[in-house]
């Protein structure tokens, strides 16, 4: 069976989200940090916890989010199930129409429609009128995990840059590492979901470089006042 690239896109929504978020904001974290003057101790600590605290607040946001996409699935299904039960002929008129307007004749309509809701009536209800399918449907905890996860894989590669730079180029080397990271970033998920990789990485590292600059701003004012 032919396999198509949809059938990712729940957990590669969630990589990406998370493996981005992390890079981004632990980056910008200790390049506002750096920025203001501070020590390598504080800036490290400031990373980490901002490592920490993200992956949670992800793994809790994702799963909450997605938690709340499953309900609604969930609670389409059960009137769905109802209306199937209730109303059989309403429904496959329902269905046949919708197989009418996408631009078979009638009779042939009517014929699928009858088959189909003879083979599985809720499938294809679900499918075809509701637009769920399985390679769509909500997965909390894989979403949460996955995001969690590659939350922490992004976070780390900052910090770790943020380790071994030289204590006075550590904002320098940080941000343009961090702008490496995430135009691959770019490029592979593109890659992976099959869409164009240039557009992709640039688009990823401007916003990666525009919340770096404003962190880093932000930083050495508040590092002056102090």
């Amino acid at each position: 069976m032919e396999r198509h690239r949809t059938e990712r896109i729940g957990w590669l929504r969630a990589a990406v989200l998370g493996a981005n978020d992390g890079v981004v904001s632990t980056a910008s974290l200790i390049v506002g940090v750096a920025a203001a003057s501070a020590g390598r101790g504080e800036m490290l600590v400031a990373g980490v916890a901002g490592l920490v605290a993200g992956a949670m607040s992800m793994a809790a946001g994702e799963f909450v989010s997605v938690s709340s996409q499953a309900d609604t699935e969930q609670a389409d299904l059960a009137r769905e199930r109802k209306e199937l039960t209730d109303q059989p002929e309403f429904e496959r008129r329902e269905l046949a129409a919708i197989y009418v307007a996408r631009g078979l004749t009638p009779e042939l309509a009517t014929e699928v429609a009858e088959q189909l809701m003879a083979h599985d009536a809720l499938g294809a209800h679900s499918r075809d009128e509701l637009g769920m399918s399985e390679s769509v449907s909500a997965r909390p905890v894989q979403a949460g995990l996955t995001s969690a996860g590659t939350f922490a894989v992004g976070a780390a590669l900052p910090l770790l840059t943020a380790l071994v730079a030289p204590p006075s180029h550590v904002v320098a080397v940080v941000a343009t590492t961090s702008l490496v990271f995430l135009t691959a970033l770019g490029a592979l998920s593109a890659r992976t979901g099959g869409a164009p990789v240039l557009r992709a990485s640039l688009r990823v590292a401007f916003w990666g470089a525009l919340a770096m600059g404003v962190t880093a701003i932000v930083g050495r004012m508040f590092g002056a006042v102090v």
